[in-house]
């Protein structure tokens, strides 16, 4: 039948791709070191430090998951092949809504594992540091923040990674000032880098008696976790502390002390802080984790040669700058002004189905072909 032979013609088509994957993704090398760190967790000794092996565990999962998709992408080809030449034997056409289906489902996945292998940057493999600010407006704003909070945490939890909460501080009324977030797991970065920079609203606003439009702003910042064996230049008297008094999520005991912690770095004008950790020391352990990435980051934005030349970027949360705007009224669409990918599930985009604007910025950067403004 014709279909069946048309969709032939587009999976043979599609196998060169599922070839050239096999080296662009590097499976052999992910097998060998697959094997080998397995190997290494189960000798004597390995769980001693906990933290590395965590890490070795990690690495573990993701060549395994690597190379388990690439597994299960030929064997969804080889069985829509054997679907095609069963329904042309058999003469049945309800058996092509399957082709159709699997042959898409199956065009996407190879697209989204051809995209990972754009994720070539220095730190594209670290997880990722997310930092979220309300714009002006009070509690429109903050509110905004919140969903947009959540909405990068259910991608993460959609993608398998993990996150924890470094710092959170709510809004007056509701939503929250601002909040940071680690988003553990391979190339967390990669994908959430492209997610840096302001996000616009447009709603009919829940906290307006008069039920008027309203339009809000709130910022992204994303940073990578940056490796230990990576030399930042931090001198000591150049960095301030504060302790205070812990507030907003992690539970009672942190209310009890001044745990929390904010470190400000007096050349670029940084600040961070955690309040989530059980103890002050761990608390600062993770500012500077986080004013490190902070460091590194400036540094590859601005090529600036010494961290003592750098200064502070300001992300002005305001009309004009945003990345992506988000219009719930008066009809639904999400767009990116830098790509122009665009969709009008809304619904879906803020229950963190993003896949959509990442695939379509890592697409752009890799080829410089980014939308009119």
């Amino acid at each position: 039948m014709l279909q069946f032979d048309e969709y032939k013609v587009k999976l043979n088509s599609l196998k060169p791709e599922l070839d050239d994957l096999d080296q662009a993704l590097g499976l052999e090398a992910a097998a060998r070191e697959a094997d080998m760190l397995e190997s290494e967790s189960a000798s004597e000794g390995f769980w001693d430090n906990l933290e590395k092996a965590q890490k070795v565990q990690q690495r573990v999962k993701h060549l395994r998951s690597k190379l388990e998709g690439q597994h299960k992408r030929r064997t969804q080809w080889d069985d829509l092949m054997t679907l095609c030449e069963l329904g042309n034997e058999m003469e049945d056409e309800s058996l092509v809504p399957e082709v159709e289906e699997g042959y898409a489902k199956l065009e996407a996945e190879i697209e989204e594992a051809r995209l990972s292998t754009l994720l070539t940057g220095e730190y594209d493999a670290s997880s990722a540091i997310l930092t979220f600010h309300a714009g002006a407006g009070g509690t429109e704003a903050q509110d905004w923040a919140q969903m947009l909070y959540r909405m990068y945490t259910r991608w993460a939890e959609r993608h398998g990674y993990t996150y924890k909460i470094l710092d959170y501080l709510d809004g007056d009324e509701a939503g929250i000032k601002s909040a940071t977030i680690m988003v553990e797991g391979e190339n967390a970065y990669g994908y959430l880098k492209g997610e840096h920079g302001v996000h616009r609203l447009v709603r009919v606003s829940p906290f307006d008696a008069n039920a008027r439009r309203q339009t809000s702003f709130a910022a992204l910042e994303v940073m990578p976790e940056i490796p230990d064996d990576v030399e930042v230049d931090i001198r000591p008297e150049d960095v301030e502390m504060q302790v205070f008094r812990s507030s907003g999520a992690g539970g009672q005991h942190i209310n009890k002390t001044s745990s929390a912690v904010r470190l400000i770095h007096k050349p670029t004008g940084i600040v961070v802080s955690c309040q989530t950790e059980r103890s002050q020391f761990q608390n600062r352990d993770t500012c500077m984790k986080m004013l490190r990435a902070r460091l590194v980051e400036l540094k590859l934005q601005q090529h600036a040669e010494k961290i003592s030349d750098l200064k502070g970027v300001q992300l002005k949360i305001e009309w004009g700058s945003q990345i992506r705007s988000y219009v719930f009224m008066p009809y639904q669409l999400v767009k990116d002004n830098r790509t122009g990918y665009e969709t009008s599930n809304i619904n879906g985009v803020m229950d963190g189905d993003l896949d959509g604007f990442i695939n379509a910025y890592l697409k752009a950067e890799a080829t410089g072909s980014w939308a009119e403004k």
